[in-house]
């Protein structure tokens, strides 16, 4: 049994807290990074590039980053988002696990100086991922950030578990038409965070014009 936290450690504990700038601060806020986030939409609304941009961006906040390609692995359609949001960039601070399982990407992540910040596309490729097994993944590696990718039925997350993971999640993001659509927990200090954030404004033009 773990001890006890007291009142005063409480009020005193200090946290590592991600500065945020521009539109990741006005959408996001300033957040932990750790624990779980989840992004979710219809297929071809913008999902994987929104995932990658937010990758990219979180690389300058820690040391490794991984997106797990649970879903599509090696692929063109993969390759052309990855070079579309310039994740070469980037560098070593990042690398790609093709259509890896929870139960080798959890050795993975034992070994030393592993991925601090992983993505995980998407929860629907993955085989036997019930509650306690999201569960004991955020419980063993309390210091890293997961952020599940899903899909959408009926403006929710899809399959059942996704919306599991959509209620413990610290930041909650809804893409649909290029656009999304953020929930979070965190908020700067001048109530920052919540803000549409924008994926493709192109895009997002013509899709909302006659939405509005």
């Amino acid at each position: 049994m773990k001890k006890a936290i007291s009142n005063k450690n409480m009020v005193n504990a200090k946290f590592e807290i991600a500065d945020f700038t521009g539109k990741w601060l006005a959408s996001i806020g300033k957040p932990e990074l750790r624990g779980a986030w989840i992004i979710y939409g219809e297929s071809g609304c913008g999902k994987t590039h929104f995932a990658l941009e937010l990758l990219k961006y979180l690389c300058g906040f820690v040391g490794r980053t991984a997106y797990d390609t649970v879903e599509q692995g090696k692929c063109q359609s993969f390759q052309n988002a990855w070079i579309d949001t310039a994740m070469y960039e980037v560098g070593t601070r990042v690398v790609v696990l093709e259509k890896e399982q929870i139960k080798v990407l959890r050795e993975r992540l034992r070994k030393r100086k592993s991925p601090d910040v992983i993505v995980i596309d998407s929860i629907t490729a993955l085989i036997g991922f019930t509650r306690t097994v999201f569960i004991e993944l955020i419980n063993e590696f309390p210091d890293k950030l997961f952020i599940f990718v899903a899909h959408e039925e009926n403006n929710k997350p899809y399959p059942a578990i996704a919306q599991h993971v959509r209620k413990l999640s610290e930041v909650k993001i809804r893409v649909e038409g290029y656009k999304a659509f953020i929930t979070t927990r965190f908020k700067g200090d001048n109530g920052e965070g919540g803000a549409d954030f924008v994926i493709w404004e192109e895009g997002a033009n013509k899709y909302w014009i006659d939405k509005l």
